[in-house]
Parts: C-alpha cells; sequence; structure tokens
C-alpha cells in the first residue's frame, strides 16, 4: 500500500547527528517547528545490493514547487498523492535529470566523500542560518509516548521515507505509489537558493505505473546512464527542446511545445502523446520524425501550460516517460519568448 500518511514537514534545523554502527544507519536531523520538535530520519545506506544510495544534490533547484513553499506553515502539512500541488514525484514531476544521481557510500575515511559529509555540508548552512528552512517530504510518524531516541525531545515526532517510494523491488513493494516520493529542500532566503536533495535506492526502477507505482520492466540498461547518453529505452530518444508558454495576444493562446529526435533512427510519433502539470494529454499523430529533426507542435486542449509554471512529458505509446521538463512563473512571465530546455 501507499505510505499512510506523506506529506512535508517545515522547519528549522537545531541538530544534527551521522549513524554508524547499525545494519539500517541514518542520518538525523532535528527540527523545530514552533514549539514542536521533529526528528528527520534519512536512509543512507540500502539493505539490498548495491547498498549505497543514488544521490543528487541541485544547488540551483528551479521548479513550480519552490513557489510553494513560502506559503507552508512550519510543522508537518499532509499532502495529497496527486499531479498539481506540492507532493513530489521523481518520475512524474520531472524534478531533475536521474543521469545526474550518483551512487555514494554511506560512511568512508575522509573529507566530503560519502553521503553523511554531503548532507552535512547543506544541513549545517541551514543550522547557523537563522532565515533558512527545512523542508523534509516523506512519512509522518508520532506523536509518541516516550522521549526520542535520538535528540531526547519529547515526545518522540519525526519523518521518514526520505528517499523515492515506488518502483521497489518485491520485497518493499508494498511501499510503491504515486507523488510521494520523498526528498529535502533547504530554503536559504536571504540568498534567494533553494538547494534540492534527492535520494534513490539502486534497486529501484524508473519506469512505473501511474496508479499502483510498481515498477513496469523494460528492455535494456537499468543505470541510469551519463550526461548525454541515454539510460533505459525508450529514455530520452525524443527530447523537449523548447516550449512557447506565454505567446503574444489575447487568449486562446498558441502555445507549442518543440520536440527533437535524437536518436540515430526514424520514429513514428503516431500515438505518442503530451502531458501538463495536471497530467491532462494531448496525443500527437505527427507522423515519421526522422532522426535528428525537430518538429514544433500546436498545443491543443485538454493540455494548458500555464503561466504560473508547469510541467510537459513525453510518453511513448506504451505509456512510458521518454523526457520531461519543468518551468516556473518567472520563466513564463517572459511573453512571447520560448523556453529553451
Amino acid at each position: 500500500m501507499p505510505l499512510a500518511a506523506y506529506g512535508v514537514l517545515a522547519g528549522r534545523v537545531i541538530d544534527h547527528r551521522a549513524e554508524g554502527g547499525t545494519d539500517t544507519p541514518h542520518y538525523q536531523i532535528h527540527l523545530r517547528s514552533g514549539s514542536a520538535d521533529f526528528r528527520v530520519a534519512v536512509n543512507v545506506l540500502s539493505r539490498q545490493h548495491p547498498s549505497e544510495l543514488l544521490y543528487l544534490a541541485d544547488e540551483a533547484f528551479s521548479h513550480p514547487v519552490v513557489q510553494e513553499l513560502p506559503a507552508l506553515p512550519d510543522g508537518f502539512t499532509p499532502l495529497p498523492s496527486k499531479p498539481g500541488e506540492e507532493a513530489l514525484d521523481y518520475i512524474r514531476a520531472n524534478l531533475f535529470d536521474r543521469r545526474l544521481l550518483r551512487p555514494v557510500p554511506a560512511t568512508a575515511p575522509g573529507p566530503d566523500n560519502d553521503l553523511a559529509d554531503k548532507l552535512d555540508h547543506y544541513v549545517q548552512r541551514a543550522a547557523t542560518d537563522p532565515a533558512a528552512r527545512l523542508y523534509a517530504f516523506g512519512q509522518r510518524w508520532g506523536p509518541e509516548p516516550t522521549p526520542d531516541k535520538v535528540f531526547g525531545f519529547a515526545p518522540g515526532n519525526g519523518i521518514h521515507d526520505i528517499h523515492m517510494n515506488q518502483g521497489n523491488s518485491p520485497q518493499f513493494e508494498q511501499d510503491d505509489g504515486v507523488w510521494q516520493d520523498g526528498g529535502l529542500l533547504a530554503h536559504y532566503p536571504t540568498q534567494n537558493q533553494c538547494v534540492a536533495i534527492f535520494l534513490a535506492f539502486q534497486s529501484q526502477a524508473w519506469h512505473t505505473d501511474d496508479l499502483t507505482g510498481h515498477t513496469i520492466p523494460t528492455p535494456g540498461p537499468t543505470e541510469p546512464g551519463e550526461p548525454g547518453e541515454p539510460g533505459e529505452p525508450p529514455d530520452l530518444t525524443v527530447r523537449i527542446v523548447a516550449a512557447l508558454v506565454n505567446p503574444t495576444g489575447p487568449a486562446p493562446e498558441a502555445e507549442t511545445v518543440t520536440l527533437l529526435n535524437a536518436s540515430p533512427t526514424d520514429l513514428d510519433l503516431t500515438g505518442w502523446s503530451i502531458l501538463d502539470r495536471e497530467k491532462r494529454r494531448m496525443t500527437l499523430d505527427a507522423g515519421v520524425l526522422p532522426a535528428g529533426d525537430t518538429i514544433r507542435l500546436p498545443v491543443d486542449l485538454p493540455v494548458q501550460l500555464g503561466n504560473r509554471g508547469g510541467l510537459i512529458t513525453l510518453l511513448d505509446p506504451g505509456g512510458l516517460k521518454v523526457d520531461g521538463v519543468a518551468y516556473t512563473k518567472a520563466q513564463a512571465d517572459a511573453e512571447g519568448w520560448s523556453l529553451v530546455f
């Protein structure tokens, strides 16, 4: 079943520490939200081989979800697991390029070479900045009748599953779901900066069912691949390279999306589809796109590329994600300009 209490916890960093010497070590963060204390338990080691987690820190995270952070109150906010709101989904929300994820050991001798060191860098910075807020997405627990076992505050309270929560192996597929992925967003308002930290297990799949979040078997390699290289088919055979989301003139606006066939073979786009942030779908009837060519497609209803930020996702005829991009309100404000991705 999906996570029972998914949401986001917002607060100030009070303390932090790395665990060692256990089968399932965590990086622990003490957050204070108003008068309440919480613990954020971040997995740093998988119980399945390979054990190193996949890690990505985006120090210039720009996405529609960032626009929603200032409105979130301190404390835990339950989030509905659906598109168009603050819930995270590593596949459907177009949060990052998964080829940038790298396996990082839980602990290793020396500075800045293990997952605890990398998390320390951003958490310590948030702890010393009175204006900074940390947003932890995952599953809530508590309040408990006993004090917290790590930091000692009472009652025990916290959030865990701060990682991808879909595409699990059969041993953990009961936790699968869509729009319920974990992560950390550190907002430093003085610098007008948002840092996003994403974590996934190497055993998880990157094509999942839209209802259950269970793995959809696909042919080919399962490694994310290097930047500029494809991963699992049909990843990145066709790229979304540009979009006109705010055309000049009154409504109805003539929005467009430009696609590039990045593969070495001609591809028939008949039956492919484009989705917006609300996952409204437009089926394509564009015919064959030769290798290396681009095509500029008019956007038809029900798809709408909103001016307050949005998502654009390309699916193949089987419903597998091929490419996806995100844009913010600030980008969409430039009337008449095409956004280049």
